[in-house]
């Protein structure tokens, strides 16, 4: 029997069972810290998060958006030597030479052209395109809806917003965060989050 424990029984915790569901997992549950639930959709909890060496039979997937707490539990889990799949939803389009690493996550809708590279613990989210030859680091986040041309480069931690768009040939440094609807014409070099159309670095003036 597939069996695959999930960490945080949030939103994306649920749209993530959802497709572990689809990926054929005959058992799914939870752990989680909150103590104000004991199911997430029609799936349970049945533990905190802290108990995930009692639970040795499973397969582990770190279902929380946070991109800290998501680099810092795989890293617990690779101390445990647990397993950890890759999901993606049926309908998403995978083409040819596309590797995509363990703990990340692609939903419904996505498409990631040939010869592109997913980190570990990356978000390919619901209806998100990436390009030929795109190269994403780890525990990036590709939002709902956003668009990344050819050949684009993604630093690690970084998130990019729903909506936005990063045009073809450029890269993107670690931990930036693209605001939603954003427009990416230029390399970005410096981490910091950037919005607008063009793509501009917020200045913290205070």
């Amino acid at each position: 029997m597939k069996k695959l424990l999930l960490l945080g029984a949030s939103g994306h915790g649920k749209v993530v069972a959802d497709i572990a569901h689809k990926n054929n997992y005959e058992e799914i549950c939870f752990l989680d810290d909150r103590t104000d639930i004991d199911h997430c959709l029609n799936f349970p909890i049945i533990g905190r998060i802290h108990e995930l060496s009692k639970f040795p039979d499973y397969d582990v997937f770190v279902s929380i958006g946070n991109t800290a707490i998501r680099k810092q539990l795989l890293k617990v889990c690779w101390q445990q030597n647990r397993t950890i799949p890759t999901l993606v939803h049926p309908s998403a389009v995978i083409g040819l030479d596309v590797q995509i690493g363990e703990g990340s996550v692609v939903m419904a809708g996505s498409i990631i052209n040939p010869s592109s590279r997913i980190g570990k613990g990356c978000i390919i989210n619901t209806g998100a395109t990436i390009d030929h030859d795109n190269i994403i680091q780890d525990y990036t986040h590709v939002s709902v809806g956003s668009h990344l041309c050819g050949t684009v480069s993604v630093g690690a931690s970084t998130w990019v917003g729903a909506g936005s768009c990063v045009s073809n040939n450029l890269s993107i440094c670690s931990n930036c965060m693209i605001g939603a609807g954003a427009v990416v014409v230029k390399n970005i070099v410096e981490p910091g989050t950037y919005i607008g159309v063009p793509a501009r670095k917020i200045i913290n003036t205070i």
